[in-house]
């Protein structure tokens, strides 16, 4: 019984959030004076209608699966890692140079050889907020969030630079983006026609993956325990520094993996703007999916559909595809509310109260009372 009146108490509390953020993007949606129905019609209904827009919404979910199932791991470790954006751009960077300095390689050398090196881009960026969250103290978020700052500069710099394309110097356009990746270096397509590469089964088995290492595994529920209870975790002999470190190292290897995934299987050379703000979405969808690789996937996709629908809107009824960003933000207040509430004892107690006493069901009649004799 217990068990069937919490489930029945988070699931309505969520229901809850989800009415609360449709609503927030309403109120906008009807500032801007745009009809609510017909947008949110376009936004869910659109890109369902042809293959091209089921595919899009794949490749949109790709970057979005690897970025949040890093960004899981450092969430339940103890550690937040707001820098995904950043280690994108890192991951393009190595997996785009390295495809550019190795023309003539085979391709099924090239193409792991690209997205290792995208990887371990990401893994070094990562590493330093990490080392100063676990050796030093320093809060993550605001360096996670300097470290953001520094790769979009420094990427600026190269694509204007040392990385531009020499044909944009030839033609004196000057368009910040690289040479064009070998063909060798590029994730094959699965459907002629389409954007939607390989790379999905890479999200896929990384879900996997993941999830046997955080559940499965001995290292996992030490990192699970320091991110629950550092205290306790300390005094059960577990190192929390150093599992603090690894995930945000991990964080940073799933969004450079992303990156390398990005510029290796759709774009196929580092564009300015690559990243399309994956790294601070991802946040959402691990949060929307629970931190967790089961939620994490459909959530991705749900979210894809979203930034998918967006664009189309923009483009049908000319409302801005950045009301994305305005249904991100409600739906993360709308779940750290959600949670709040699931958390909070007095609430639910007062809930089970109310539940097992007739909340939803018919209350005890009164006794009537005696007449006198």
């Amino acid at each position: 019984m217990k068990s069937t009146i919490r489930i029945v108490y988070i699931v309505l509390i969520s229901l809850a959030a989800a009415v609360v953020a449709m609503a927030i993007a309403a109120i906008v949606l009807g500032i801007l004076g745009a009809s609510v129905t017909q947008t949110f019609k376009i936004i869910l209904t659109e890109p369902l209608k042809d293959i091209v827009g089921i595919t899009e919404i794949l490749v949109r979910a790709i970057p979005l699966t690897l970025v949040s199932l890093g960004i899981a791991i450092s969430f339940r470790s103890g550690i937040l890692n707001i820098g995904a954006e950043g280690q994108i751009q890192m991951g393009v960077i190595a997996g785009a140079a390295v495809a550019i300095a190795l023309p003539n390689m085979p391709k099924f050398l090239l193409v792991p050889l690209a997205l290792l090196a995208g990887t371990i881009g990401g893994a070094l960026w990562s590493f330093v907020p990490g080392y100063l969250r676990a050796v030093l103290g320093v809060n993550e978020i605001l360096s996670t969030v300097m470290m953001n700052y520094i790769a979009v500069q420094f990427y600026g710099f190269l694509l204007r630079g040392p990385m531009i394309d020499p044909a944009e110097l030839q033609v004196g356009s000057g368009t910040p983006q690289s040479v064009r990746l070998p063909r060798s270096a590029w994730i094959d397509r699965i459907i002629p026609g389409t954007r939607l590469h390989w790379g999905i089964a890479i999200a896929l088995v990384l879900a996997l993956v993941v999830y046997i290492l955080l559940w499965r595994t001995t290292w996992g529920f030490r990192m699970r325990a320091a991110g629950a209870s550092p205290k306790s975790a300390r005094y059960a002999g577990i190192n929390v520094e150093r599992c603090l470190l690894m995930a945000m190292v991990l964080a940073g290897a799933f969004a450079g993996l992303a990156g390398a995934v990005e510029v290796t299987g759709v774009h196929r050379r580092a564009i300015e703007g690559i990243s399309s703000n994956y790294g601070f979405s991802g946040v959402v969808v691990a949060l929307f999916g629970g931190l967790h690789p089961a939620g994490i996937i459909p959530s991705a996709v749900f979210f894809g559909l979203l930034l998918v629908g967006a664009d189309m809107t923009q483009r049908m009824i000319s409302i801005p595809a950045n009301m994305v960003l305005v249904l991100q933000g409600a739906v993360i207040l709308s779940i750290i509310s959600a949670k709040m509430l699931i958390n909070d004892p007095y609430l639910y107690d007062r809930f089970a109260r109310r539940f097992t006493s007739g909340f939803f069901g018919s209350r005890r009649p009164k006794k009537p009372k005696e007449g006198r004799a």
